[in-house]
């Protein structure tokens, strides 16, 4: 198994050497310490064989060990600590440790205790390869563990490319500190199912597979060199060398899906095929090919039913948002997996995906209707499908320009906090630009006014001056009790009641936008400037003193 593991390592090392050329973190520290790896050691029998194997392969100057002590199993917790310890110690190898108060972590955040562990546990590794300038993460993921990844995908639904197992190689996103927004956005919403919270050669965290990688920090590489290696074998070595490990308790229980997989389904699969843990890795790696292929015919396709109108720029999985021809995509007889392939990278589940199948093929009306995930709205329109951000901001919060567009700030108004705003969230507007917020896109000009420019707009256009709505100000959904004093009136008009002048349904009273004047009282107070594209307030109208106007179109 040594000489194995050595040659796996050394083709591992050749992998990555171009991705170190090409890696925004690399700094001249990491140049310095290249050969340096860092290895997540929890003190179970995988990453203890791993640590193990490392040392008597390469020696105790080629690594460092990483240890978090999460804080959830008590003494046991401690221990695992003390065994890995009093290891590094033993052997002369480089250890670093923490300690994570995870359930106040999951708690604060709003995440499960798994997800949590998760997010600490490699934005840690991320920051110790940063400040250390280690080449790689290296964790103790093994074939056994690749076997039950197969099969959780397969119960819960993850598509071809989840059929196709871990990587040996693969990129570990370096997150954001806890408290930025966007975690949400970029995981895949069923990792709880491969994670324990305690272990990290325990947890699937193959953000390759399931997640977007942040591309304004870079990442590192994460290598499993024990990928092709048994349980079983693993198990040996550590008899045959006397290798110390702890085992967790919880291993044994049945409460985690991946432990039902190994202890309920793995021994009906041990006696209809020994050998189930090597069959199940081939043809995770034939998938694999297969999966790169349909890839290469997806992007072929995209051209064809993706909408360039100007709006989007048609590509797929950067998080720009797309438009989506129904009828071009109908006529792909493939058209149930593209339609996958296109939406998986927003977050939409399943159920979702099977509605919008149902809704293409049935002879109802395709447009109106509104789909949800974590980061995105679906908006269905009489031949399109329209995918676009949610709102950016949160009341009361710091913003800045949305994210991923290039928004110009407006000279002489460079705003960066917005007065608090009561209730829902909200998307600030600091200058022209294109804007996506709530399920809408909109554009926002600056113009010089003159008297040729008519006061009456096209549907879904409104002017103000912008002498008197200013940046930044904000658009947010609907809440009852806004009111505004529609142009050429008086009194004031609820917006509610404006609804049911326009004879709007649920749907289009929840896709409403109001724009919101932030200076003064008008946010407290619920008096808002226009309805998007509909209606605007009498105080923002153009008059003989207007010098410019903003003009907001709804797209």
């Amino acid at each position: 198994m040594l000489e194995r593991f050595r040659h796996k390592v050394e083709e591992l090392r050749g992998l990555i050497a171009d991705l170190r050329s090409a890696s925004p973190v690399i700094s001249s520290e990491r140049s310095e310490s290249r050969n340096l790896y860092l290895l997540a050691v929890s003190g179970g029998i995988d990453s203890m064989c791993l640590a193990d194997l490392w040392l008597r392969c390469f020696g105790p100057d080629s690594f460092a060990i990483a240890h978090c002590n999460f804080h959830l199993r008590g003494e046991e917790s401690d221990g695992d600590e003390a065994l890995v310890t009093k290891w590094a110690e033993e052997n002369g190898v480089r250890m670093h440790r923490v300690g994570f108060d995870t359930a106040g972590y999951a708690a604060e955040n709003g995440v499960s205790i798994e997800m949590a562990a998760r997010e600490l546990r490699y934005r840690w590794f991320g920051e110790l390869c940063e400040e250390h300038g280690y080449e790689a993460v290296v964790v103790a993921h093994h074939a056994d563990d690749n076997a039950e990844t197969l099969i959780l995908n397969m119960v819960r639904g993850a598509g071809l490319k989840g059929l196709t197992g871990m990587k040996t190689v693969s990129p570990l996103p370096l997150q954001q500190k806890p408290g930025q927004a966007g975690l949400d956005n970029f995981c895949h919403p069923d990792l709880d199912d491969f994670c324990h919270p305690d272990h990290d050669d325990f947890c699937h965290p193959d953000h390759d597979d399931f997640c977007h990688p942040r591309p304004d920090r870079g990442s590192v590489s994460l290598l499993r060199p024990l990928l092709t290696f048994t349980r079983k074998q693993i198990e040996g070595h550590v008899f045959a060398w006397k290798v110390p490990y702890r085992e967790d308790s919880t291993n044994s229980s049945v409460e985690y899906r991946r432990n039902s997989i190994r202890h309920e389904i793995f021994p009906l699969f041990e006696r209809m095929n020994p050998s189930y843990v090597r069959t199940l890795n081939r043809e995770m790696t034939y998938l694999s090919d297969a999966s790169s292929i349909v890839d290469e015919w997806c992007l072929a396709q995209l051209p064809k039913v993706i909408n360039h109108d100007g709006t989007t720029d048609g590509h797929h999985g950067t998080g720009e948002d797309i438009s989506i021809s129904t009828s071009r995509l109908l006529e792909i007889p493939q058209w149930r997996y593209l339609l996958y392939y296109i939406l998986e990278p927003y977050g939409f589940n399943t159920s979702v995906l099977e509605s919008l199948e149902n809704l293409l093929k049935s002879d109802r009306t395709v447009s109106g209707k509104r789909f949800e995930s974590a980061g995105y709205v679906l908006r269905t329109e009489r031949q399109s499908l329209v995918v676009v951000r949610k709102m950016a901001g949160q009341a009361g919060h710091d913003v800045a320009s949305h994210p991923g567009h290039d928004v110009a700030t407006h000279p002489g108004h460079d705003v960066t906090v917005i007065p608090d705003l009561i209730g829902d969230p909200f998307m600030p507007v600091r200058g022209a630009g294109t804007y996506h917020c709530n399920g809408r896109r909109f554009v926002v000009e600056v113009l010089p006014w003159s008297a040729e420019m008519p006061l009456q707009q096209p549907a879904g256009t409104l002017i103000f001056d912008a002498g008197k709505l200013k940046f930044p100000f904000v658009c947010r959904k609907w809440r009852k009790g806004d009111w505004m004093i529609p142009f050429g009136m008086r009194g004031r008009k609820k917006i509610s009641d404006l609804f049911a002048d326009l004879k709007y349904d649920a749907l289009e009273k929840e896709s409403a936008l109001m724009i919101v004047d932030c200076r003064g009282e008008m946010a407290e107070k619920q008096h808002v400037a226009a309805v998007m594209g509909v209606r605007s307030d009498d105080a923002y109208k153009v008059d003989e003193s207007t010098a410019s106007v903003i003009r907001i179109t709804v797209l």
